[in-house]
């Protein structure tokens, strides 16, 4: 028994494993179509300790490959032993397999009251991703419904969000699985309503082109990240990103990456005030990462600033001023890399917890879009655009495009960065609006409004990107409901237990009369 229950594990593991081939940069969104069925076939009679333990295997061959990217920054700048490096790691994706091992244990736990229950586990599991996406600031990183971002199911996001594909995609395995064990051929009809609806779904939304197009240049500046920070190299930085700029300044809109500028903005007045000029003199916007330090406070905060040409119309343009309006700043930061939880404990133990730039505050949860040549831009920083709902709180009607700005340096030649840029993509089918991402080495990108991408700078290279944005209107049927949509198809699970409980009451009924 114990054998078996090892094989068990090891082949949860490797299931698991696989999943992160279903991701970007290899993108087979097939997959899942296989892995979840066969975990669910595995579950199907253990106990709820048994169920524990599998899905805890499960999310540690998952989350083990898919974010084995994170070693690379730990190992190159955390400043530790080998051994410690791998126990960071591995406690990192111990914790997140605790989300699956919870999940598979709860629905076992059901299902051997009822089996009625068997198909509540796609709302155990939303429940479960939301806790993942919120508790301890939350990481939501490699949800299910990722994996179908440039597959026919991606169509599902403009109404229903990525947490909603993650439902459609558990609901789609029990109905394999549960069509296959009771022989129930009736169960390939969701099949054909998943295929349908994900066909039809983008066609369904109010989006349309205007007809007109901005032109936008994504710079990227592929700057060492054993560079980026040394006081000397500020003003070699800043060169840099002029240089690849000067020529270009017929753009409307300018990107640079995050904290592009690495200078604290109290004290690169004149450089700002220089490069403020030179865009409004071309009639482009700069909008550009930097660290705004208040002084009052003794707060950083990694920012986003507009220079040059902010409204459409010339004369209401004033010259750039440290502490103007027209700035982001992040709210949603990394841990470790941004803020040190527990900080006068784990500072002193190594580097990893004293990198550069670690102490950030953060701006409010729901900002005014930025303003830049009189289009308006939804901010997010770095890995801020994983967390949906924040984007979705601040997109408006009004809102032109999605904008995110990010350094993914640290990750080196791995599928982190394009994990990342697959992330952005399905912001961009849920809100129904072009995004526009700035990088220092890659991936950098424009989507159209709905996530495909139509321009892309190589990774690695100092370079541009040139491409012509088209404007749209309307707010798909994600942007307008949220999650409340997932949250509905997940409860559909649970009809069998309102039947039968309709069913008992209505016994109960003639007996009484009887």
């Amino acid at each position: 028994m114990q054998k078996n229950a090892w094989l068990r594990y090891l082949l949860l593991i490797l299931l698991g494993a696989t999943l992160c081939f279903a991701y970007a940069p290899f993108s087979l969104s097939i997959i899942p179509f296989w892995v979840l069925p066969l975990v669910l076939v595995i579950l199907w009679r253990l106990s709820p300790r048994q169920a524990f333990k599998s899905g805890f295997a499960f999310g540690f061959g998952w989350f083990g490959a898919g974010l084995s990217w994170i070693y690379v920054s730990i190992e190159k700048y955390g400043g530790m032993p080998e051994v410690a490096n791998i126990l960071v790691l591995a406690l990192l994706i111990a914790y997140l397999s605790l989300y699956p091992a919870i999940a598979f244990s709860v629905w076992r736990k059901l299902c051997l009251r009822s089996t009625l229950w068997t198909y509540s586990l796609p709302l155990i599991w939303l429940a479960s991703e939301w806790l993942r996406g919120w508790l301890f600031t939350g990481f939501p990183w490699l949800g299910l419904g990722y994996t179908q971002t440039d597959a026919l199911l991606g169509g599902l996001g403009s109404s229903i969000g990525q947490y909603g594909i993650t439902v459609v995609l558990w609901f789609v395995a029990l109905a394999i699985v549960t069509g296959l064990r009771y022989r129930r051929p009736v169960n390939a009809l969701l099949l054909v309503v998943v295929i349908i609806s994900a066909w039809l779904a983008p066609g369904l939304q109010p989006i349309q082109r205007s007809g007109s197009s901005v032109s936008v240049l994504l710079v990227q500046g592929n700057v060492q990240q054993s560079l980026k920070w040394q006081a000397d190299q500020q003003w070699p930085n800043i060169l840099r990103y002029l240089d690849l700029t000067r020529p270009q300044y017929q753009h409307d809109i300018i990107i640079w990456p995050e904290s592009a500028i690495t200078a604290l903005e109290p004290y690169a007045d004149d450089i700002l005030y220089n490069i403020d000029q030179a865009a409004r003199v071309n009639g482009a916007a700069l909008v550009t990462g930097i660290i705004d330090y208040d002084q009052e406070n003794d707060a950083f905060f990694n920012s986003v600033i507009v220079l040059g040409q902010q409204s459409s119309e010339q004369q209401l343009n004033n010259s750039y001023e440290y502490g103007h309006s027209n700035r982001y700043q992040k709210h949603q930061l990394l841990p470790i890399g941004e803020f040190v939880p527990f900080e006068s404990l784990l500072r002193p133990l190594a580097p990893l917890f004293n990198l550069p730039m670690s102490s950030f505050s953060r701006g409010d949860y729901e900002q005014s879009n930025l303003v830049a040549n009189g289009h308006q831009l939804n901010t997010a920083i770095c890995y801020e655009i994983a967390f949906s709902e924040q984007v979705r709180s601040n997109t408006q009607e009004h809102t032109d495009f999605l904008l995110t700005v990010s350094n993914d340096t640290w990750f080196g030649d791995s599928h982190g960065p394009w994990q990342h840029m697959q992330i952005a993509q399905m912001r961009a089918i849920e809100m129904g609006r072009p995004l526009l991402r700035a990088t220092n080495n890659g991936v950098s990108a424009v989507t159209n409004e709905w996530g495909e991408i139509i321009a892309q700078a190589p990774q690695f290279e100092t370079t541009t990107v040139s491409t012509q944005v088209p404007l749209v209107s309307g707010q798909t049927l994600f942007a307008r409901a949220g999650q409340w949509l997932a949250l509905f198809i997940a409860v559909l699970g649970l009809l069998p237990l309102l039947r039968n409980a309709f069913n008992k009451r209505g016994q109960a009924r003639e007996k009484s009369v009887q």
